[in-house]
């Protein structure tokens, strides 16, 4: 039996884990209504859907939803590459805003894809598209891991 305590496990049990429900899902994604989905080495796909919840003052879903669903997709590929006991912050991330999204965009995916992994640094990739296929955003991270 695996041990469900998250310290005790790799990136990629605990991310698995999550997806799987055996863990919940962080309360940021929750408060931001999107949802880890898939998971493997490498790669990680958070899923959700923007809301009139997150609109700025022109009517479109304010750039922070999206910066987030990608951070995360982003993050969580690092993530899954670590070993027990690792941690890592992140320490830049850009966005690319492609389109406006709104509230009726529906159903988005942001797929975060690992480009590197070093001893202390890790970068990754993301994109964020609508349910046609659509690239709403792009980013790309700097994490700092700390191994143990």
């Amino acid at each position: 039996m695996v041990d469900t305590r998250p310290e005790q496990m790799t990136g990629l049990e605990v991310l698995s884990a999550i997806v799987d429900g055996t863990i919940a899902h962080p309360t940021m994604a929750h408060t931001l209504g999107f949802r880890l989905t898939e998971v493997e080495e490498g790669r990680a796909v958070i899923t959700g859907e923007p809301s009139g919840d997150y609109l700025n003052p022109n009517g479109s879903i304010h750039g922070g939803w999206p910066a987030a669903v990608l951070d995360s997709c982003m993050g969580s590929s690092v993530h899954s590459t670590l070993p027990a006991g690792a941690g890592f912050t992140i320490v830049e991330c850009k966005i690319n805003f492609v389109r406006p999204i709104v509230a009726k965009t529906g159903s988005v995916r942001g797929e975060g894809k690992i480009v590197n992994v070093g001893q202390k640094i890790a970068l990754a990739e993301g994109i964020l598209r609508d349910s046609t296929g659509r690239i709403l955003a792009t980013g790309t991270t700097t994490c700092l891991i700390n191994r143990p």
